[in-house]
């Protein structure tokens, strides 16, 4: 039955195709001076812009992009949330599914979008780029409607970070002593925010119509902090989440994890004047000197308004400790049955992973004092496995899949901790093989056709806080999240079957866990990894290496031609 599920669904992609359009873009990746809080910083961006170029697609499109790289860096480029069909080669990991595009060189990304619709964007995924290198991914239904009223106007609301130092100069230094790099400030669009010092001329203003009703397309492109988001005075009516339509969900504040992406309906429904629109962390469990504790704001603006008539309304932001305040949106929301795209639950489970997910320590260099508790650094990990990226091996993992070649990974990555142990308890002193966990480069292999469940447990060995875990390749149905230790015979009462949210990236709650299920339908080898850039790179990550089909045409193409060499 799974098989001639796929089959059908393949031929609807070929008619699809049939009709399809080529976006095509040519990205110019290079080093580009700009102005913020007084100071000039040299960062990487595409054609010039930060935030990079949106790029607008209709659902059923064939995809074209170049990109020749400038920078001094090397670069990949991620189509957060895309499903890459039988294109793993275009997912634009670095030592994932390619090696990095090297000063000098270029490359072209090719893919279709098939069976989404929303907002997803694109960002950077090697060493820490994607701070500047990101965009908006948008993609429109084939036949222009939504399942709501069309909204007057669409508004890409990119949330991003700012450092006002060389960012990879500071992340390298981190890395050495097991820190972070902390930003300076929250962006919108871009900009700062009014705030901050020279920031009067560098805040994103919005410009509405009375009674009008704008589509915001939200996206989650800090490096490290989940954000709280508002309009002062306002209500927001959340339509879809990581391009999956949901069924209508009024509130006044979101929330957007790491690499989370919302649709939300905007009504200009106020009495005509200037409201301030503000964002910030959400950052539990984090020391407040390893965060951005900063605010964002930019202003909404209603036509025909005097603003130098009266300062903007300012809305009253949570605390960045408010568990239930993320935990109510996060949790709340449900998919929209019946919606373009929208599919059911699978209901056999093939494979059952239960995955802890938190951060530890590793030793510190010699002669170097290190920032995590006891002079050591901080590290990460997935059921006690700190992942190491393939560098110097001469091929990514991918390639190493394709062609066969042994020592770049192994496939012993495993399906439950080590050691069970009360998971959100935190104590430095009760089991150091909890602290320091090995360094590897393990996966895990899925059969074609799988479907997998995965319950992300959180643990507070050191202290517990919000992982934003995103799958590459795949959308997964939430069907529960919970705190404490996950139990399987309490908390099974709690899934929901019949119509949970669809993500790409889901926050799993500090001290608590997640519940996902998916369909491991597409081959090729797609990385499993926290969205909280610093976690990444300290280990919190792994990879699916999804089978090939039982046919040529359920099974990975060989890779282009111009896939960059390590």
């Amino acid at each position: 039955m799974k098989l001639l599920v796929f089959a059908v669904a393949a031929a609807w992609g070929l008619a699809l195709l049939a009709s399809a359009a080529i976006v095509e873009h040519t990205f110019h990746i290079e080093n580009k001076i700009v102005k913020r809080m007084c100071h000039e910083q040299v960062i990487v961006v595409a054609n010039g812009q930060f935030p990079g170029p949106t790029i607008h697609v209709t659902e059923g499109d064939n995809v074209i992009i170049h990109v020749l790289n400038n920078s001094p860096y090397n670069i990949t480029l991620h189509w957060h949330g895309i499903y890459q069909r039988f294109t793993s080669w275009a997912d634009g990991v670095e030592y994932i599914t390619q090696c990095g595009i090297r000063n000098g060189h270029k490359f072209t990304y090719k893919f279709k979008v098939i069976g989404q619709e929303g907002t997803l964007f694109w960002h950077a995924h090697s060493f820490g780029l994607r701070a500047t290198l990101h965009g908006a991914f948008i993609i429109h239904p084939r036949n222009g409607r939504y399942p709501f009223p069309k909204p007057y106007h669409q508004v890409p609301i990119i949330l991003g970070d700012w450092y006002d130092t060389n960012f990879l100069d500071a992340l390298e230094d981190a890395l050495v002593v097991g820190g972070v790099a902390v930003s300076n400030a929250y962006t919108i669009n871009g900009f700062p925010g009014d705030l901050f010092n020279c920031s009067q001329n560098q805040t994103f203003k919005m410009k509405v119509k009375h009674g009008k009703t704008y589509l915001l397309r939200i996206i989650n492109a800090a490096l490290n902090n989940n954000l709280f988001f508002k309009i002062a005075n306002h209500k927001f009516t959340v339509v879809a989440t990581d391009a999956s339509y949901t069924k209508p969900y009024v509130t006044d504040i979101i929330i957007l994890a790491a690499g989370q992406t919302l649709d939300v309906l905007f009504k200009a429904d106020q009495p005509t004047g200037s409201y301030y629109m503000a964002a910030s962390p959400y950052g539990v469990g984090m020391p407040p000197d390893l965060f951005d504790g900063t605010m964002t704001r930019g202003i909404v603006v209603y036509d025909g308004h005097n603003t130098r008539a009266s300062r903007p309304i300012m809305p009253l932001l949570p605390p960045f400790f408010d568990t239930p305040t993320s935990f109510k949106l996060f949790s709340n929301l449900t998919s929209l049955i019946g919606a373009p795209h929208w599919v059911p639950v699978p209901p056999n489970v093939d494979e059952r992973m239960f995955i802890t997910v938190g951060i530890g320590l590793d030793m510190c260099p010699a002669n170097v004092n290190c920032m995590g508790p006891l002079n050591q650094k901080f590290s990460a990990n997935m059921n006690n496995e700190s992942f190491v990226l393939p560098k110097g091996k001469g091929k990514s993992i991918l390639e190493a899949f394709y062609y066969n070649v042994s020592g770049v990974y192994t496939t012993d990555f495993p399906d439950n901790p080590p050691t069970v142990f009360d998971y959100t308890y935190g104590n430095l002193t009760f089991n150091v093989s909890l602290i320091h966990s090995p360094k590897s480069t393990k996966v895990k292999k899925l059969k074609f056709n799988s479907t997998v469940e995965i319950v992300f447990q959180n643990t507070g060995v050191l202290k517990a806080q919000s992982h934003p875990m995103h799958i590459h390749g795949h959308s997964f149905h939430v069907l529960a999240q919970g705190f404490g230790n996950y139990n399987a015979v309490r908390d099974k009462k709690k899934f929901n079957l019949v119509n949970p949210q669809v993500r790409n990236t889901v926050a799993v709650p500090a001290g608590g866990w997640a519940v996902i299920r998916f369909q491991a339908n597409n081959p090729g080898v797609w990385f499993v990894h926290c969205h909280v850039d610093d976690h990444q790179v300290w280990g919190l990550a792994t990879a699916f290496v999804v089978e090939n089909g039982p046919t040529p045409e359920t099974s990975l193409p060989p890779p282009p031609a111009d896939l960059p060499k390590c």
